[in-house]
Parts: C-alpha cells; sequence; structure tokens
C-alpha cells in the first residue's frame, strides 16, 4: 500500500498534463500512486493519461464516460486510492521539487495528523510567480499538530483542497465527498477543517498553482453558475446543525459566507449584469436566516456592505458600485485618447472602411508574411472554391511578390486602399502567420490561423526561455493572437503546445494540414508531372536537402558540402536545395549546377510539389520531416549541431532519440547512409512508422474539407478520420514511373 495517493481529475487540459505529470513522476520521493481521472475530455487529455500509464505502473487512468465536473470526478477517483494519504492535485498544476518528501517527512514528524495543510505560489501565464498572500498562517507555532481552535486562522486561507494532504481513513470515518457544483471545495474545505482533531502546517510551497491567461479558471465566467455558493453553503450550514459539537465554528463560517457573496457581487467577471440584483436578494435572504446570535459586523467599508445585505438593501449597494465606477471610468479617459490616437495612426481610409458593414462573402489568405500563395491557405482557398464558390477569395500581396502570383488568382497589394479595405470588411481573414499589429478584429469577423509547421522548436510564449533565440514582444504576439477564432493543427501534439504557447479564446481544429491533402491524395501523374517540371530524368534518386534557419546564427553558414554529396552519391542521383542561401561559390559547383546533379528550389513555389518528385528528404531540425512523413518515403535526419540548436532554441523533445528514420551527426557518416541502404531499411521504416502515428494522425486527405465545412459552412459535425492503417499516399517515383510503364 502507498503511503500517498495522488487524484488528479483532467478535463481539457492538454497543453498543460504533460508538464503536471512530468511534476509529479520525477519526484525523489517514489512511494505513491497516481488515480487520474479523464472526465470525459473532449482533447486528447485522455489519451495523454494512457501514455504515461503505459509507461509507469504507479499511474491508474480511470475514463469516465460522461463528464461529470472537478467534484465528482475526484469522489470517483477516491473510490479507487489506496494510500495511507489522499492529495489533489488540478492537472493544470505542478508540483515542485521534492514536495512529496516534504510532505512525507512532515507528516511523520507531526505523528500522522488528520490533515497537513502546505503551501503553494501562484505561477502566471508571462513568468510572475506570486507567494501565497497569506503564507504567515503556515509558519511553525507552537506543538506539531493541533486541533483548528488553536488556530482559526487557517480558516482565512484560500478555499482549496490541493494545498493539503487527508488521512484517508479520516476521510472515511466523516464520509467527505464532493458535491457537484461551481464551489465544490468550499463544503469540503471548511468540514473537514472543523472536523479535524489533529492538523499540522508544511511552510514549504509545494504546488504551482497556474494563473492561465485564458479559460482556465472556471470561477472567472460571467455565468449564473455562480449561484450555486447558496447550495454549497447551505451543506456547510447543514453539517454544522448535524454536529452541535461544531457551534462555535459558526460566526466563524458565516463570516467566510458573507464574504464569499461579497466578493462575487464585487467581481465584474462573475454575475451577468441581468442577475446581480437576483444574486443579492438571495445573498440577503442566507445572511439573515442564518445570522448568528451576537455576530459582530467588521469594520469599514466591508461592514457597511454587511449591514445592506442584512437590510436586503440593493438599490444602495448598486449606487455605491456605480460611484465607484465612474470614478474608474474618469481614470480611464486618458487611456482611451491614447487608444484613440494610435487608431488613427492606421489611416483616415482603413478607419472609414471599418464602419461599413462586413462583406459576409469576401474572404483574404495570406501567407508567410504575403510573400506567396502557398502553404496551408492556399489548399483551403482550392477547397472554398469547390464547396463555397459564392465565397470571393482574395490574397494580400507584397508588392515585391506580385509577379510570383498564380495565373487566376486575384490579390490586393500590402498597403493599397484595397489591402485596407479587405481587410476592413472581410468576413473571413486566413493566415498562416499572423496579421499586422495595425489590424483591428471587428465583431463578426473569423480570423482563421493555420499554422506551417508542427513545432519541433520551441514556439510562442516558450520562448521567453530561450531569450538568445529571439527578441519578441510577448505582450503584441499575445495581442495579435487574441484575434484568432479557430487555429487548425495536424497532430494533438501541436494542438497541445499551441494552446499553452498561445493561451487565448480560439477554437482548436484538429483536421491535418490542409497543404497535406496532396500527399495523401496525389497521382502517379501528379508525381511524375513535379519531377518533370524538376528536370529529373526516369530513374534519377532524388535527395530533397531542406536544412532549417537558425535565429542564433548572423548569417547562414553552410554544414554540408554539397559538391562533395553530389560526387560521393554518383551521377544518377540529384540534390535538391531549398533552404535561405544558394550554392554556386565555385567552378566545380556552377558545373554540377549546370548538369543538373545540383537544383536550387529555394525559389519554387509550392514545397508540396518538391515532396511529390523527392525519393527522400534530408533536413536537420525543418517542420518539412513532419510533412514529408505523410509521403512515408525515407528521412534522414543530418543533426551536427544538435547540442547547440536544442540549447540555443530549444526543443520539445530529442531528434536524434525519436527521429523519423536514419540520423547522421556528420557529413562522413550522412554520406556512409547515403551510399547503403540504411537509410530506407526496416529500423529506419519502424522510427518513420512511429513517427508518423504521432505527427501525421489527423492528415488522412480531408483536412481542407474539414476547415471549410467548419470555418465557412459552419458545420458542427466533423467528417469521421479514415483509419490510420487504411489511409493511402501519392506513389513514390519509382511506383509512378512503374504505373505509366504498365500502362
Amino acid at each position: 500500500m502507498p503511503r500517498l495517493s495522488l487524484v488528479i481529475p483532467v478535463y481539457k487540459v492538454q497543453g498543460y498534463l504533460t508538464e503536471c505529470l512530468d511534476s509529479v513522476l520525477g519526484q525523489d520521493y517514489t512511494d505513491f500512486e497516481v488515480i487520474a481521472v479523464d472526465d470525459c475530455s473532449p482533447d486528447g487529455s485522455g489519451a495523454i493519461l494512457d501514455e504515461y500509464a503505459e509507461r509507469d505502473a504507479r499511474i491508474h487512468v480511470i475514463h469516465l464516460t460522461e463528464n461529470v465536473g472537478l467534484g465528482r470526478a475526484r469522489n470517483a477517483g477516491m473510490e479507487k486510492v489506496q494510500g495511507d494519504y489522499v492529495l489533489f492535485l488540478d492537472s493544470d498544476d505542478t508540483l515542485t521539487d521534492g514536495a512529496l518528501r516534504a510532505i512525507t517527512d512532515r507528516l511523520e514528524a507531526a505523528g500522522d495528523p488528520e490533515i497537513l495543510v502546505y503551501d503553494y505560489a501562484r505561477s502566471y501565464w508571462d513568468g510572475r510567480v506570486r507567494p501565497n498572500q497569506r503564507a504567515e498562517l503556515l509558519q511553525p507555532d507552537g506543538p506539531e499538530a493541533f486541533p483548528l481552535a488553536e488556530r482559526p486562522k487557517l480558516l482565512d486561507l484560500l478555499q482549496i483542497v490541493w494545498n493539503k494532504a487527508y488521512r484517508r481513513d479520516f476521510v472515511l470515518r466523516h464520509e467527505l465527498t464532493f458535491p457537484p457544483g461551481y464551489y465544490e471545495d468550499a463544503p469540503w474545505t471548511f468540514c473537514s477543517m472543523i472536523s479535524a482533531e489533529r492538523i499540522a502546517v508544511l511552510n514549504r510551497v509545494c504546488v504551482m498553482y497556474r494563473q492561465r491567461r485564458e479559460g482556465g479558471n472556471i470561477l472567472k465566467t460571467v455565468s449564473r453558475k455562480h449561484f450555486d455558493v447558496f447550495d454549497q453553503y447551505r451543506r456547510v450550514f447543514d453539517y454544522l446543525d448535524a454536529h452541535p459539537e461544531f457551534a462555535q465554528w459558526r460566526a466563524p463560517l458565516f463570516r467566510k459566507m458573507v464574504d464569499h457573496f461579497l466578493t462575487i457581487l464585487d467581481r465584474p467577471d462573475r454575475l451577468p449584469a441581468d442577475a446581480r440584483a437576483e444574486f443579492f436578494h438571495r445573498a440577503s435572504a442566507d445572511y439573515r436566516a442564518r445570522l448568528p446570535e451576537g455576530f459582530q459586523r467588521p469594520g469599514g467599508g466591508r461592514g457597511h456592505k454587511y449591514a445592506m445585505l442584512e437590510k436586503d438593501a440593493y438599490a444602495a449597494m448598486a449606487g455605491a458600485t456605480a460611484a465607484v465606477k465612474l470614478r474608474k471610468a474618469v481614470r480611464t479617459r486618458t487611456r482611451t485618447a491614447v487608444n484613440r490616437s494610435k487608431r488613427s495612426a492606421m489611416g483616415v481610409y482603413y478607419q472609414s472602411q471599418l464602419r461599413l458593414p462586413l462583406d459576409e462573402n469576401l474572404a483574404l489568405f495570406s501567407a508567410y508574411w504575403s510573400r506567396s500563395v502557398s502553404c496551408n491557405p492556399a489548399a483551403i482557398d482550392a477547397e472554398l472554391a469547390r464547396l463555397a464558390p459564392h465565397v470571393r477569395r482574395v490574397w494580400a500581396v507584397r508588392p515585391d511578390a506580385v509577379d510570383r502570383v498564380p495565373e487566376g488568382v486575384r490579390y490586393v497589394r500590402v498597403g493599397s486602399k484595397e489591402y485596407w479595405a479587405a481587410l476592413a470588411r472581410a468576413k473571413y481573414l486566413v493566415n498562416n502567420v499572423n496579421f499586422a499589429d495595425s489590424v483591428v478584429k471587428r465583431e463578426g469577423q473569423v480570423h482563421l490561423q493555420t499554422h506551417h509547421g508542427t513545432p519541433l522548436k520551441t514556439m510562442g510564449l516558450d520562448q521567453r526561455k530561450y531569450p538568445a533565440s529571439t527578441d519578441m514582444d510577448f505582450d503584441k504576439l499575445l495581442e495579435r493572437c487574441d484575434r484568432w477564432d479557430f487555429s487548425v493543427s495536424s497532430n494533438r501534439f501541436s494542438t497541445a503546445v499551441w494552446e499553452r504557447v498561445y493561451p487565448c479564446s480560439y477554437v482548436s481544429l484538429e483536421t491535418g494540414y490542409p497543404r497535406n491533402d496532396v500527399l495523401v491524395n496525389g497521382t502517379s501523374e501528379d508525381v511524375r508531372r513535379a519531377r518533370a517540371a524538376l528536370g529529373l530524368a526516369d530513374g534519377t534518386r532524388a535527395f530533397l536537402y531542406m536544412p532549417t534557419h537558425r535565429e542564433y546564427q548572423p548569417g547562414f553558414v553552410p554544414s554540408l558540402d554539397l559538391a562533395r554529396l553530389a560526387d560521393e552519391l554518383g551521377p544518377d542521383v540529384t540534390l535538391l536545395v531549398r533552404g535561405h542561401y544558394f550554392y554556386g561559390g565555385s567552378a566545380h559547383v556552377a558545373e554540377l549546377r549546370r548538369s543538373g546533379r545540383i537544383v536550387d528550389v529555394s525559389a519554387h513555389p509550392r514545397v508540396e510539389e518538391l515532396y511529390l518528385a523527392a525519393d527522400a528528404l534530408i533536413t536537420d531540425y525543418s517542420s518539412a520531416m513532419f510533412d514529408y512523413a505523410v509521403l512515408d518515403r525515407p528521412i534522414i535526419i543530418y543533426a551536427p549541431d544538435w547540442d547547440i540548436y536544442s540549447a540555443v532554441r530549444g526543443t520539445y523533445f530529442n531528434l536524434l532519440q525519436e527521429s523519423p528514420g536514419a540520423v547522421a551527426t556528420s557529413q562522413a557518416e550522412l554520406i556512409d547512409l547515403l551510399g547503403s541502404d540504411e537509410y530506407r531499411g526496416q529500423d529506419a521504416a519502424a522510427r518513420r512508422d512511429a513517427f508518423r502515428r504521432r505527427f501525421c494522425e489527423f492528415d488522412d486527405g480531408r483536412a481542407a474539407e474539414r476547415v471549410v465545412r467548419r470555418v465557412f459552412l459552419g458545420e458542427t459535425e466533423p467528417l469521421p478520420f479514415v483509419p490510420f492503417a487504411e489511409r493511402s499516399h501519392a506513389p513514390t517515383p519509382a511506383q509512378a514511373l512503374a504505373a505509366v510503364e504498365r500502362a
């Protein structure tokens, strides 16, 4: 039987769950079990739990068949616990290093108290950490363990269960369970604390309480569900009525109840405007019904609010609140003037267009900072033309890129009046990066963020940990991301990363990447056409070399001698080179280029066609590997500077250990690999299969259709995915050639 049982209820936390579980499993104290309860989470949280349970026998997963809420999910977990003590941990929070050892040491020193209360700190999305404002209550003072009567101020701690360890026999003896509702912690916390004969404290931060930027706390949501607080305090006072031996706690708990009511009334992010009066009258009725004999109201403004509740004087309370709001409004006038000045800087014309109605049948597309017509936006554009031809499609293109716009594509030049008019009036704005800071998100507009890769390197807020790789203004970044309505994802891994590093209130669309549809649906003719456009002769092996950019390098530092590589591989191999540079510094390289042995494809408008044409991909840390894996063709990782890259830029997994194929860390190794069959052998294929299942799970050839149906047609029933084992992909060049010969 373990010493500790941790109950972790899980619901819609896929972006934070791995960090939570890692903080538990990484503890230096190991005598514990984890009861993780998947509360019918609609995201990938349940699958993450199962993956962890497969790797660690201490994790036991319960999958509920319906969503029951936080309290009842905890109850389900408590039915399975075996430990001496029960601890609760919310699935977006984390344990600090050494927390479980500190807790068990304190339990032993205090002689196994019924409750141990330990400290926590608030961890904010922007990197700030704020200590518990009442941490002084946890200072050691007096005996190792004590009844609440000796330290009644402990009731002033936040009403939470996850900063305490509860002895399991105490929980069972008092039949403690969580009720349903928003405020389920209140009756559990108060009833357990007043019932315990021996309580101990630990003045050490054991939990980091995550303060999410968006959607992390259901209590900070405008809703009538806050009326649940009345039921929860009814349960508290019912418990007092059933246990007259706890009568001394009636007045302190009455004060806690009234303070809680007033907090809900005071906060603008709690009650709908049309429910405030009703809530006040209900609170007033409970106040008068439970007012203890001889109760002394607090002094000052707080006591005045108590008096208004006692008198049911809602008009007086509302008037006082309105006066406070007026004073705040006066203080914000300066800020409003500044904001108006900023908006005027966007241009008078843009402002005039913003006042016109939205064009419900206009979609504006952009890709790679308006440099091309490509990537996921282009695939969505094509599918939109097929499924919703009534929607007009226009591309934002930089003036220096208009000569590369495909024939028949409508476009507006970035910076022109037509551009600003489209930005202001288009119902749909589609981009694989962000639109400029000056763009205003209008009510009714739909911003679709498609992204342009699966993240191996750190992204968004995670880049703050690697300042050498970026000079990004993260506040501005989040302002841009706040405009998103939808975020496209090709795998659960990406969804979890996006939701954590861009903590905004968008909807994740796990559809697959639209640009990869052609890699699934492509035909032999598509493959042959792509190769012919590059001048690749039948029977020629083509290796596509796509290195990534290193932000920490002032310029490109070649890590591969292409001329030598071409010589070693022989005349039947062509190197397709796509990167941020141009090889051609010698007569030999120039000759190799003239002979077609090295082809610079850096300016090729559609990378998907390069994928179709290539027999294999050579890359380092580029997200190209995730897309190319859809084709199930060989991938070779050439990573001569992995240690430097991963340390400076930061990565989400060790590519050398979880690669999509063979790995080389020097040019000599790479030449040996390519000169043998190892890069396309069984071991490489097994690695590629595991990689594909993890990162290509949604890419079944219908991604663009899913996006269009959901975003533009408003369909909520998603298209089913083709089972992974039944999926096809475009034929290899050899298969395409064989198909032609058979014909």
